[in-house]
């Protein structure tokens, strides 16, 4: 994370403040059952084999579109390779292997309680990566997937944080 350079974006700077202080002042900042104030998440910034367009999910939860990605677990070999991995289990998208992964932004945001998990934060890293090929699956945690072009961002909602990371990855 000291390698990631926020740049005029205040909100990716605030949220790196953010997760350095969770880091040093946490118990277990990867554990997904950490709540207060919250937790390491993996989000996966995936590039069309031939650039411009970006691969996003329609949340099965949340309902809205993101980024594929998810929590960080004890058998991931890097956080890089948890945002992989999240990936591939949603939208079973195949990582060009030849391309090395780096942190494109940083976001922490709320995430709604549910059943058995209160409010909290997750404190996402945003790692961008290039696609190997165009295709993709849909799966239950992915009902709707798609191959997104910067004109399709105000129609499917993408977030600033969203929008911010493409833009810094794609320089």
């Amino acid at each position: 994370m000291r390698d990631f350079d926020a740049g005029d974006d205040g909100m990716a700077a605030k949220s790196q403040d953010l997760v350095n202080h969770l880091l040093i002042h946490t118990a277990e900042p990867f554990s997904a059952e950490q709540f207060c104030p919250g937790h390491i998440t993996c989000t996966a910034l995936i590039f069309h084999p031939e650039g411009k367009r970006v691969l996003v999910i329609h949340h099965h939860r949340l309902l809205r579109w993101l980024l594929p990605g998810g929590h960080v677990e004890e058998t991931d070999a890097s956080l890089d390779a948890a945002a992989a991995r999240e990936a591939f289990e949603e939208t079973r998208v195949r990582i060009d292997a030849t391309r090395k992964p780096f942190l494109a932004g940083i976001d922490v945001h709320g995430i709604p309680g549910g059943k058995t998990k209160p409010f909290h934060l997750h404190h996402d890293l945003i790692w961008c990566f290039r696609a190997a090929s165009d295709e993709y699956e849909i799966t239950g945690e992915a009902p709707e997937v798609m191959w997104a072009h910067e004109s399709d961002w105000p129609r499917l909602d993408l977030t600033p944080s969203i929008r911010n990371s493409i833009r810094r990855a794609a320089c």
